[in-house]
């Protein structure tokens, strides 16, 4: 069903409100779960709040305030305190352009958290400071590596961010057939998986989500993604998480934001970088009806056909649920 952008901010502050989280946390929240859900990826815009719920009626221990382990002029290291990872992802964010505006280049991890979110919401942030950016962060070991079928690696995530004369040039991919997120979605919506992307605990190929939550998805790209996500599970490792980090706790988050300038002009980088993606736009297309596109065209397009419609379609019965929260 279609819901009011604004009805959608409401309901969404509301519930993660009643879920705990102060008015400050709740609007970063609900800030970045709704641009998920302007982008199209509705399997990380509200229905996470379900999840997000779940999560914290298991939780047996408060959660505590982001500190400061340990800081140099051009690096930190957050501990996040068990806190959500829309909130840590964003203070680690900020930390990095604040240190990369004033060194030209910084180094941010951050550990002890969960659900670190879309990695190119915190990627627009930087390139929105003329900062190239790159961003990874693990999680729960629900991924098969290629040719296994037990999980060993999260759904990982790893995005590059680039600023230019127009919108940024931004690649940001799971590192997974499917995330998390979306099994949980199926399942929530009585949906069945697609065939070839999970793993049962017994190791058979299966299509059910709660199956596939309790075995392993597989890894996109094959053995290429297989390698690109283990890169990014030690890098979690570096901003101190464990090597397999528990069910939804311990995941590791790290950024890296550099200033142009420490290399060439920056108004010049932005400039080629525009001239590039207009040359991959120009592309001649294989197919005439397909225009060849730069990574995140659909999801500007997107969010900027949803902003001009005042909202988005939300499934009923995920709306229904976050309401009654």
């Amino acid at each position: 069903m279609f819901v009011a952008l604004e009805e959608a901010r409401v309901v969404a502050v509301r519930a993660l409100r009643r879920l705990g989280l102060d008015a400050t946390e709740a609007d970063v929240t609900a800030d970045h779960l709704l641009d998920c859900e302007l982008r199209g990826l509705h399997y990380a815009g509200l229905a996470r709040i379900l999840s997000i719920a779940d999560r914290l009626a298991k939780t047996t221990e408060p959660s505590r305030p982001i500190e400061v382990a340990r800081e140099t002029g051009v690096s930190a290291l957050l501990n996040g305190g068990d806190r959500l990872g829309y909130l840590v992802g964003r203070r680690a964010t900020e930390l990095a352009i604040e240190k990369a505006d004033a060194n030209g280049i910084a180094l941010v991890g951050a550990h002890n958290t969960y659900y670190t979110g879309m990695l190119s919401y915190y990627a627009e942030m930087a390139t929105r400071r003329d900062l190239v950016v790159l961003i990874a962060s693990n999680a729960t070991p629900w991924v098969a590596p290629h040719g296994g079928n037990e999980a060993r690696f999260g759904t990982n995530p790893v995005c590059f961010g680039f600023p230019s004369t127009g919108s940024p040039i931004i690649w940001d991919i799971g590192t997974s057939e499917i995330i998390h997120a979306q099994a949980v979605l199926a399942g929530r919506l009585g949906q069945s998986l697609p065939p070839g992307v999970a793993y049962d605990a017994a190791g058979a190929p299966t299509t059910d989500p709660a199956a596939a939550l309790g075995g392993a998805f597989t890894p996109w790209g094959g053995h290429k993604g297989s390698g690109l996500a283990i890169v990014v599970q030690l890098l979690g490792v570096l901003a101190g998480s464990p090597i397999l980090p528990g069910e939804l706790t311990e995941f590791g988050f790290l950024i890296i934001a550099l200033r142009p300038d420490l290399l060439r002009s920056t108004e010049d980088f932005k400039r080629d970088v525009s001239g590039y993606a207009e040359a991959i736009r120009a592309t001649r297309p294989v197919a005439a009806d397909t225009p060849v596109r730069m990574p995140f065209d659909r999801s500007v397009a997107q969010r900027e056909e949803s902003l001009a419609r005042g909202g988005f379609e939300v499934p009923e019965p995920i709306l229904a649920a976050v309401r009654a929260l």
